[in-house]
Formats: C-alpha cells, structure tokens, sequence
C-alpha cells in the first residue's frame, strides 16, 4: 500500500532523521527482546555492526538502556543489552467515575507504586488529592520522574489535552493539565480512556496484540468506549473525538438511559450499568434485593448466581451485537474486549460471539475479538503510556 504524502507537514530526510529512525529500531528490539545482543540487533535488522554500537552508547548514555551479563557457557559471560529500569520515570492518573489511581512505572511499562482513592465529584476536592500524591511520588523518586500521563472518561482535544467533557461528573471544561503542570512543573499529556487503553494494548501488550496493526478496543464501564488503531496508530478524526460508538443505535427499548438519556444506544444497552439494571429487575421479580455493584455482580455471578449470571449474559450478547457493526463498518484485524466484564470471560466469551454471529451479515467474515492483555489496570496502563511511548517513538532523545 502507497501512503500519500501530506506536503503541509511533511520534512525532508535527513541524516539526523535516518540515525533518529535508526536508534528507534533498536530500542524497540532491545524493549520486546529484552535482554539481546549487539551482534543479534545487527543481524535482524541488518545494520552494520559499527552503526549498532554508536547508538548502544548513545542509548546508555541518556540513560535508557544498560549492559547486563548473559549466562557463561564457560568462557567470558557475553554482554547483553536491557532496559534500565532501576528507577520510575512516569506517572500515571487513572481518574475513573468512582475511583482514582494515581501510579508510578518504570521504562518497561512496570507499575511500581501507586495510591487508589474514591473520586470526589467535586472537582476542587479531586484534583487538590491528585495533586497531593503526584507530588508525593516526584518527591520520593528524587527528580527521575518525567512526565504525567493522565486517562479520563472524556472528550479530549488531542493537541492542548483540554478536557472538553467529563459526562458522568458533569466537569465541563476543567482545568485539569494547566493545574498539574502548574503544581509540579512537569509535562502532563492527557487522553480518553479507550484511547490510551488502545496505546498501551499497542506497546505494552502480549504479542499477539502488538504485532497487530489495525484493531479496535472496546472499554466496556459506566459507558463505552472505543479507541481505534489504523496501521499501528491511534485514530483520532476531526477534533479528536472518532471512536465515539458507544452512541450508535442498536435497539430501541434498553434497560437503561445512556449519558445523553437515549435508550436507543449501544451504551444503554451493553454498559456496566445495564448489566446492573438487568440484575436488579431479575431480582425485585423474585423479590429479593436489587443494590449491587457491578464489580460485586460480576463476583457473584462467578460463584454461581443465576440471575447474577444472565444478566451478564444478557449484557455480553449486546456487547458482540456492537462489535460486529464496528466490524462490519471499519473490518479491523481483532477488538479488544477490556473493563472489569473481562474478569468473567470464561462465563461470557460464547454469548459476545453468539450476539456478534447474529448481527453480521450473510457471508461477513466471524468476528475476531479476545480479552484484553493488560490485566487489572487496562487505563492506569494507558495513561503511562502516554509518557512512556515517547521513549519509543519519539525521534528525540531528550
């Protein structure tokens, strides 16, 4: 495929760029192959040896990779080339509807401290919290920190990171990056949820998910979310809100309002919150006790609860009715499922596909889609990432 030119910003090469493109080659074999050798680094990407050992030093001497010995066959240990990751360089706000994260990681994507409070709906009261643990972090870490990555349930510019939107706060254009950069003198990047969920997928997840270049997650909470990578990129369209499918119409008589109070949507149908809403009619009809969380529901439902267990269904089925319109509109490689829901995927898995089989039409190739692999913190990872990426991508090295 020929990839058209955009002349308005496009450079010309230089040998600056070329030695730039070059030391992002390595360090990226050195980050998925960890720990490898010069010679190993020459021969897979056909660099000669001299220009592989002019970049290692560049690498160590910023202070992104170190020499670690191999295992001795019974001569001289080889030399091996690594991540340095002795210390934390990013930090990562998780801030959720009911719950806030705010972590530490080092290089490698590995969380190594972080503090988890209730998020308060007064904006003043959160972000005075937040703020209070990012600078404890910086402190305790003694100047390694870098930057502060920042994931939020929300309409974000891509280029300020103005928080446009945070519906199920109702925070309308908070000052979130400005009172950050402000208080800790960092550099603060700031995205939506499922946006910075999809990077850390593309960084940071099992090979068989960074290895794929064009792929859809699907953040499945309160709302929905959905963070597109085209060709190994995020897609962001025209004021940085694509991905917004959460709102498409798949019915007409959900269990449940969407943010915008349609019951028509994907969201109203397929969300945390319509699985709940499911439950808690199952059980007024056995007259039984409807209060729960949708955390607490997917555990009962995992203990064996029928009607813990349908409702879950039930909300799966709907979550692959809306995978099969992303693929059938946008035909990516796979879509990543993440959010708690995951937790109960040997439970859901067959009705996400049964509910997706349904919807596509004839002769449309099965849907692909598989849990995420991030683990517990699918959006903590995310807002790492955000500053973390830069490492990797960025043509500087500064």
């Amino acid at each position: 495929m020929v990839r058209r030119i955009n002349l308005k910003s496009a450079n010309v090469a230089r040998s600056s760029t070329i030695r730039d493109i070059n030391r992002q080659i390595i360090l990226n074999h050195i980050r998925e192959k960890n720990p490898i050798s010069r010679a190993e680094i020459a021969r897979v990407t056909d660099l000669q040896r001299s220009t592989v050992s002019l970049i290692v030093e560049e690498l160590k001497n910023i202070g992104l990779i170190e020499e670690i010995d191999g295992e001795s066959s019974g001569g001289r240990p080889p030399q091996l080339l690594s991540l340095r990751t002795a210390h934390a360089i990013a930090v990562g706000i998780d801030l959720g509807k009911k719950r806030t994260i705010v972590a530490t990681s080092d290089l490698a994507g590995r969380i190594l401290d972080q503090e988890e409070f209730p998020t308060d709906p007064n904006f003043e009261k959160t972000i005075s919290r937040i703020i209070s643990s990012v600078k404890y972090f910086i402190h305790k870490n003694g100047g390694s920190i870098e930057g502060i990555g920042v994931s939020v349930p929300a309409l974000v510019e891509p280029i300020s990171g103005n928080i446009l939107l945070i519906p199920h706060l109702d925070w309308h254009k908070p000052a979130f990056a400005e009172r950050l950069r402000t208080a800790t003198g960092m550099p603060v990047k700031i995205d939506n949820d499922a946006n910075a969920a999809a990077l850390a997928e593309l960084w940071f997840g099992r090979p068989e998910i960074s290895a794929v270049r064009d792929f859809i997650l699907v953040l499945i909470e309160n709302g929905i979310g959905t963070g597109i990578v085209f060709d190994g990129q995020i897609y962001r369209g025209k004021g940085g809100i694509a991905g917004e499918f959460g709102h498409m119409t798949i019915g007409s008589d959900a269990p449940i309002a969407c943010a915008a109070g349609k019951f028509n949507c994907w969201e109203a149908y397929a969300s945390e919150r319509s699985a709940v809403a499911r439950y808690e009619k199952s059980k007024k009809k056995h007259n039984g006790e409807g209060k729960i969380s949708f955390t607490d529901l997917v555990n009962i439902a995992m203990e064996g609860d029928a009607n813990a267990q349908a409702a879950l269904k039930e909300t799966a089925h709907y979550i692959g009715v809306g995978i099969a319109n992303l693929f059938q509109g946008l035909s990516p490689e796979v879509a990543i499922v993440t959010g708690t829901i995951v937790r109960a995927w040997s439970l859901i898995a067959g009705d996400i596909m049964e509910g997706a089989e349904s919807a596509l039409c004839q002769g449309y190739p099965v849907a692909k889609f598989i849990p995420s692999t991030l683990g517990t913190y699918p959006t903590l990872m995310g807002a790492l990432s955000l500053i973390l990426t830069d490492k990797f991508a960025s043509t500087t090295t500064t």
